[in-house]
């Protein structure tokens, strides 16, 4: 039996606990059907793995891998795979159904991966692909806007958490696509990542946010995207949206919505979970591969820049509980990615 390295947990424990996340020795998966057996060269780390690893009480019987984003080469195909080979650089950001990337060796349907940006290393690759898909669906799938170069101007988009790790890739993508795009940051040097990503003014999420809009001109907004405490920010989102605008939000909620706030100016609300395509095999889950492709694309062509802050190596038990410490913090910029077992 082929073994591999993995990091992985039995039990949820608080990151302080040594024993959150282990290093572990285990099978090294093969490919059927569509699958790619993929050597993982780089991680990152999201929210998602820290809600995921979080205390409660459950033990696994076999090691929970965690882990969903990562950049890698192909290294075995499933008998039905068409459009990658063995030698393929790839990326990608995996399914909330199947164990995770923290693995030498990785299984992926191929209909969720992309080739990786040749213009980057596979730790800068690593950063992008889950928070580029979360942005380019929720700003296309269910905001319903083109994200083609200068398709709406005269658009005004409220960005709310504009320099974490989803926000880092929106501002990119919205201010290419020309919205007039504002950004929320608290601090100075959130502040100015935001705005050097592409937002066009910044306001504190921690404050009021209508007054701050008036400042600089604007009575609402035509389109929200919440990536920041979606119960926190409902009524001010509520107060700011114009009539027949659109919220689209990523953070569940601890409370019931008051959707009647919304119901007077006719406002659609959507949720956007990067996760839903391949976790229920929809008919359109190729089309994760198409926008990482595209992706791909515009930033060999030098019109998106990866999002990558910190870099650990290699990939291990210690340097995953320091990047989920920090993700748990709060006040990470970008993505933190690690490289190499």
């Amino acid at each position: 039996m082929a073994t591999m390295k993995a990091v992985g947990l039995y039990r949820y424990l608080p990151i302080s606990d040594p024993e959150s996340l282990l290093d572990l020795e285990v099978e090294r998966p093969r490919p059927t059907g569509r699958d790619l057996l993929v050597k993982i060269e780089a991680v990152s780390v999201n929210p998602v793995d820290t809600k995921i690893r979080s205390p409660k009480d459950k033990v696994e019987s076999t090691p929970k891998i965690l882990g969903f984003d990562a950049a890698g080469i192909v290294v075995e195909t499933g008998p039905d795979c068409k459009w990658f080979k063995p030698g393929d650089e790839v990326f990608y950001a995996g399914s909330n159904v199947r164990q995770g990337t923290n693995a030498e060796y990785h299984l992926v349907d191929e209909r969720i991966v992309g080739r990786k940006p040749r213009s980057l290393t596979f730790a800068e690759a690593a950063a992008l692909p889950l928070t580029s898909l979360t942005a380019w669906e929720a700003i296309e799938d269910r905001l319903g806007f083109s994200l083609e170069p200068g398709a709406n101007r005269g658009t005004s988009l409220l960005i709310i958490g504009a320099a974490g790790g989803v926000g880092s890739i929106a501002t990119q993508l919205a201010h290419r696509a020309g919205f007039t795009v504002i950004g929320t940051a608290s601090r100075p040097e959130t502040r100015a990542w935001a705005t050097e990503h592409g937002a066009d003014h910044v306001i504190d999420h921690t404050q009021p946010f209508r007054p701050q809009l008036e400042a600089i001109g604007l009575l609402h907004v035509d389109a929200i995207l919440c990536l920041n405490s979606t119960d926190r920010h409902w009524e001010s989102m509520a107060d700011v949206i114009a009539p027949q605008g659109k919220i689209c939000s990523i953070v569940e909620t601890s409370t019931l919505l008051n959707l009647e706030l919304l119901f007077g100016k006719s406002v659609t609300f959507a949720w956007e979970l990067m996760f839903t395509r391949p976790r229920y095999q929809t008919p359109d889950m190729a089309r994760q591969r198409d926008i990482l492709n595209r992706v791909a694309d515009w930033v060999d062509a030098g019109e998106i820049r990866t999002t990558m802050t910190e870099h650990l190596s290699p990939i291990n038990a210690e340097n995953l509980r320091k990047a989920h410490a920090k993700l748990e913090s709060g006040r990470t910029i970008g993505k933190i990615v690690l490289s190499g077992f």
